[in-house]
């Protein structure tokens, strides 16, 4: 009752302040001046999430960012060196509504495209960076997703730098067919080249990542850490129960329990990260 009571309290003030907003949307639009807990529905400015990386002061719910939140987060200040910024799907298979889709993500986000990749230093120490955005049509890997993170890697395999990947997405693109399936192979091999190369990458896995993008590269860092409660998998939860006929457990694709399961090297809470990958790079030698 406490709980409810304070939520609509908080309701009753951002109506009476005459603000409009969608007390059900979690969106990057920063002229959206409030924002919800999904886990305990608390509701507060924006800014006031922002300010503490986006973790609920109340329960710790960890919120989705966007890629450049989270660039922002990670890296030293004003290192970041953004590569292929231009590069941007198009219509290819002519698939009904792709391009309005496609428009539609491209305002909402102000992004080309659901990953964002560069160079920075993390700790004084120079790295690669592929950082992929939940908000941009569930960070689904496409053509140009695939083509920007192969880029990044190819790159960091001249340079010999090492690569931190941001994994964020609900799988593979399906407006763009088997083009977006064979993104799998084509980015698997550049990281293939990378390590050959001994070089380092650490995958970091946050909330969702899923489908064939965790089937992949998500899945093929050296060192692999997630935020905590992410869910991770490949296929949704309904779907395995209904084809297994067996009801999971609650905690069934969250990062916890696939750390005890050995698939995760760490989950690292969001506001120790920066320093969890600066002391990765030093102890590896960046």
């Amino acid at each position: 009752m406490e709980l409810r009571q304070r939520i609509r309290k908080s309701i009753n003030a951002l109506e009476n302040s005459g603000t409009r907003f969608n007390i059900a949307s979690i969106t990057p639009n920063k002229r959206i001046k409030y924002m919800h807990c999904p886990a305990c529905q608390l509701s507060m400015k924006r800014d006031a999430f922002l300010n503490n990386a986006f973790i609920c002061p109340d329960c710790g719910h960890n919120l989705r960012m966007t890629a450049r939140e989270r660039i922002d987060q990670i890296i030293d200040a004003e290192s970041f060196e953004e590569f292929d910024e231009n590069l941007s799907s198009i219509n290819f298979l002519d698939f009904p509504k792709y391009d309005e889709k496609l428009e539609i993500a491209q305002k909402k986000t102000g992004e080309k495209e659901a990953v964002i990749t560069g160079t920075a230093k993390v700790d004084g120490r120079k790295t690669a960076l592929f950082v992929m955005n939940s908000f941009f049509m569930m960070g689904s890997m496409g053509s140009v997703v695939g083509e920007k993170i192969t880029r990044i890697f190819e790159y960091a395999t001249r340079e010999k730098l090492p690569v931190i990947g941001i994994c964020a997405s609900g799988g593979a693109r399906m407006q763009e067919g088997i083009t977006s399936l064979l993104q799998m192979a084509k980015v698997s091999m550049a990281v293939k080249n990378h390590s050959e190369a001994g070089l380092l990458y650490v995958a970091v896995l946050t909330d969702p990542t899923t489908g064939g993008v965790m089937a992949s590269f998500a899945m093929e860092g050296d060192i692999i850490i997630s935020e905590p409660k992410a869910l991770l998998g490949f296929a949704g939860q309904r779907v395995i129960e209904s084809t297994i006929r067996k009801k999971l457990p609650e905690n069934f694709q969250k990062a916890e329990l696939i750390l005890e399961q050995g698939f995760l090297d760490a989950i690292v809470p969001r506001k120790e990260l920066s320093a969890y990958l600066g002391k990765v790079l030093m102890i590896h030698g960046y």
